[in-house]
């Protein structure tokens, strides 16, 4: 399922849903990637993370990043934000 994310938070959320549906701990997905749980933490929260930190979180969790214009002028149903 395709998730538009367009704040960091957001974002985060949607990241947390997919380690959950993983069945990894922020530990465990921090271990994957040689990043401690906190980074992980933070990144699902909201908070700032490097361009590569989060890549490889994608990766991790088999995930792509698609870059794409917004759709304006449609509503959006918020449960395909959150």
């Amino acid at each position: 399922m395709d998730q538009a994310s367009r704040t960091p938070v957001q974002l985060g959320a949607a990241l947390r849903r997919q380690r959950k549906a993983h069945g990894l701990t922020q530990a465990d997905l921090g271990g994957l990637i040689n990043k401690r749980q906190a980074t992980i933490s933070s990144l699902e929260s909201g908070g700032g993370a490097t361009l590569d930190t989060l890549l490889a979180v994608l990766a991790a969790l088999d995930l792509e990043l698609v870059v794409r214009p917004r759709v304006k002028g449609a509503a959006i149903d918020l449960g395909d934000i959150f």
